[in-house]
């Protein structure tokens, strides 16, 4: 049998081939190591040519894993996490420009709304915005942000274009991806450190505060699929919402970080904006409506005997759920 990969390169059945639908692991036996390295062998490297398209969204994720770091490190906590949120906007315009997605009018407002809270956000932090340390740069912490938004919206739709284009399954796809970050990982870490590695040894300062990070990264990666298999974007918006309240919390505590009028509107813009863009759109287009009822005129009682007034055409639905832009509608055959 021969093994389609997403690009299109078939592999011709050998004597050791072995079906990849047959080996998946939700499906293969307990303990049958045999049949999981086949599988891993057929996918992986047979099927070379699938593999390496996740070469490119793996790069980008390594790159983007470093590029927080150096947020973190020029910018408070509070900041960082309230700046961060650009991901949304960068990933909704991937989404538009790479998947011909459209978006409601009232997501495209809730980005707006979040563009605008950040950029209050970052005023105040170049206004001021209380002591920090000497060592922070605002400037690279805000182009290492703003680096790594970017590159996660275009790697997170990448992604899923490869996904929703392939047969693979997502645990295939995350361990191609785990294959390369690690490789060139490995590579980064030789290029900048590779001296001190050789001398010191791999885990020469691996603390447990370094500990704690990793196992935190780690655990987080686990919890965003156990979020999206589980909760829904109403409840994936409220958790971003609490991460953004408990980091300007710990802020405060922990880094004498000072919250003034200006970051709480800025923070209070960005909170209400993923809330919005969490929205379905059923749940959407009835806070249109509701919101459209309440602002709209009283009717007087039309005297008996008069004919009702003209309605208007209610064919176009509510504006700010309409889809923008809006798409193409496919002509019927005889008109």
């Amino acid at each position: 049998m021969a093994a389609v990969g997403s690009g299109g390169s078939t592999a011709a059945a050998g004597p050791g081939a072995v079906s990849a639908g047959t080996l998946e692991p939700g499906t293969a036996s307990a303990g049958n190591v045999k049949h999981l390295v086949l599988f891993l062998h057929e996918a992986v490297l047979v099927q070379y040519v699938d593999t390496l398209k996740l070469a490119v969204p793996s790069l980008i994720y390594t790159l983007q894993n470093n590029l927080q770091y150096v947020a973190i490190s020029n910018l408070p906590a509070a900041t960082f996490q309230v700046t961060y949120q650009l991901k949304i906007l960068t990933t909704a315009l991937f989404s538009v420009f790479m998947l011909n997605r459209s978006l409601s009018r009232l997501q495209w407002a809730s980005l707006l709304l979040l563009f605008t809270g950040v950029a209050i956000v970052q005023a105040q932090q170049a206004g001021g915005g209380g002591p920090r340390p000497l060592d922070q740069n605002p400037g690279a912490g805000l182009a290492a942000v703003v680096a790594s938004c970017l590159s996660s919206g275009f790697a997170g739709v990448y992604f899923e274009k490869i996904l929703k284009g392939s047969s693979g399954s997502v645990w295939l796809r995350n361990l191609q991806l785990g294959l390369f970050g690690t490789a060139l990982g490995l590579v980064g870490l030789w290029w900048a450190e590779g001296t001190a590695v050789a001398r010191r040894g791999f885990f020469f300062g691996y603390t447990p505060a370094v500990w704690g990070v990793v196992l935190n990264q780690a655990f987080g990666g686990l919890l965003v699929a156990v979020v999206v298999k589980y909760a829904d974007n109403i409840l994936k918006g409220f958790a971003t919402s609490l991460s953004i309240v408990l980091s300007t919390v710990a802020s405060v505590r922990l880094f004498g970080f000072h919250v003034d009028l200006l970051f709480t509107l800025g923070a209070g813009l960005v909170i209400g904006a993923v809330y919005l863009y969490s929205l379905p759109r059923g749940a959407a287009k009835a806070l249109a409506s509701a919101s459209a009822s309440a602002s709209a005129p009283c009717t007087h009682q039309q005297p008996p005997g008069q004919p009702p007034p003209p309605q208007l055409s209610s064919h176009r639905g509510d504006l700010s759920t309409e889809p923008f832009p809006p798409k193409l509608l496919t002509k019927v055959k005889g008109s």
